[in-house]
């Protein structure tokens, strides 16, 4: 019986959030997709959704179910997960999700917080900061599906939701846990929906977590589970575990890297590898076809195969990627870029790829569905928000070791570093 059920917007998310509990000694199972049957045994289970970009509709209908199935496994706290830049769209989703959820569980009020501090993601004054920047001004602003032009996140999310969004600001939050709960719990019986709360420091995050531990419903990024493995240990519920929530079967096979992220981050982390490693980057632009892109891709891979990843790239800085939109429509191209990765990723495992790492959000959906990976147990941190994990092969199935990577996290050295090379 998981303790903790979450839903999470897109797969990187899910186990990035996995990465922080399995941190604070809870054993974590990410499933993909809505259950269909019983649930693995964990403290925890992440249900990873593709519904950061699906139809408001469809995000909130796969959200709701994915709550179904994670409160009759008995699950005894909510977990809504988004990413730390809180990227969205005026028309959702994550305002119409977390309003179905609040809903559900009749629990009226919800606080939400993406901050990240160890990533350089802090909210201050209800505005949220990737390094020393705005969100507007971080290159996110240039997102090719979720472009985000407001750092205020209290008008944000107001824009998004029925309900009424205040802020919980840094003055109460630096006041500590106690200050945070009797602050929230005012404005739920004043009838506010939602709080965004402030955090700049890890342990405001473990502050406000702890503030949350009677909370049917947490909504925000992965840093505000910090503080909830001591909730279930306070109650009682959750023993010590250590180093062995993270352990996962022995690695083998060949390495390698596919990515479809544009962010700044991977294309650094692309950058660094041209000189380190076999690295093809992929011209979308030029070759708007996936099929004839996997051609290529596992034409020139051939040989190169071995410990040492191997880094395949499909990324594009934003000129290109304006280009390609412009051509194809935005649906299009996003679709094409994951499609191309995908049968990639397949033919590398088709060739003895047991390593695995995958930059972006939306590509990691895709290669994980063409993999047909149904569940993946979480173990040790490469870099922050990003572990490794362990895809439980079924019946007949190739045993796969993947590291899910949002396009945003991880150092520059990355690709390198997630082998220990």
């Amino acid at each position: 019986m998981p303790l903790l059920g979450c839903i999470a917007d897109d797969f990187t998310g899910a186990t990035d959030l996995a990465n922080t509990l399995v941190k604070g000694g809870m054993t974590a199972v990410q499933v993909i997709g809505v259950p269909t049957g019983p649930l693995p045994e964990a403290d925890v289970v992440i249900v990873a959704l593709k519904s950061r970009t699906a139809p408001v509709a469809e995000a909130v209908a796969e959200s709701l179910a994915a709550c179904e199935a994670l409160l009759a496994a008995g699950s005894r706290q909510i977990f809504f997960k988004y990413c730390s830049t809180f990227d969205s769209t005026d028309e959702g989703n994550i305002g119409p999700v977390a309003d179905a959820l609040v809903r559900r569980l009749d629990c009226g009020f919800a606080l939400a917080n993406p901050a990240f501090p160890t990533n350089g993601r802090t909210v201050y004054q209800g505005h949220l900061f990737v390094g020393d920047k705005l969100l507007n001004e971080s290159g996110m602003e240039n997102h090719p599906l979720t472009p985000m032009r407001d750092a205020n996140l209290v008008r944000v999310l107001g824009r998004q939701t029925t309900g009424t969004v205040k802020l919980v600001p840094y003055s109460v939050v630096e006041q500590g846990a106690t200050v945070i709960r009797h602050t929230m719990t005012g404005l739920k019986e004043s009838g506010w929906r939602y709080a965004i709360v402030d955090a700049v420091t890890d342990a405001q995050l473990v502050a406000i977590g702890e503030a949350a531990a009677d909370h049917a419903l947490i909504t925000g990024g992965s840093g505000i589970a910090m503080g909830l493995p001591a909730n279930f240990r306070a109650k009682g519920l959750l023993p010590d575990r250590g180093e062995a929530a993270a352990a996962l079967p022995p690695m083998q096979g060949h390495a390698a890297v596919v990515a479809g992220s544009c962010s700044r981050a991977t294309l650094g982390q692309i950058g660094y590898a041209r000189d380190h490693a076999h690295t093809l980057e992929l011209d979308v632009l030029a070759t708007p076809d996936a099929a004839a892109l996997a051609r290529q891709a596992l034409g020139w891979v051939e040989g190169k195969l071995g410990d040492h990843p191997v880094v395949i790239a499909a990324s594009a800085p934003p000129e290109k990627v304006a280009a390609l939109q412009a051509k194809l429509g935005r649906d299009a191209a996003g679709a094409l870029v994951e499609h191309a990765v995908a049968s990639i990723a397949e033919g590398l495992v088709a060739r003895g790829v047991r390593r695995l790492v995958v930059a972006g959000g939306e590509t990691s959906g895709a290669v994980v569905s063409r993999l047909g990976v149904t569940a993946l147990r979480i173990g040790p941190e490469i870099d922050p928000g990003v572990p490794w994990t362990y895809a439980e092969p079924a019946k007949g199935g190739t045993p796969l070791h993947l590291a899910l990577k949002s396009g945003n996290f991880g150092t520059r050295d990355f690709f390198l570093k997630a082998f220990g090379v």
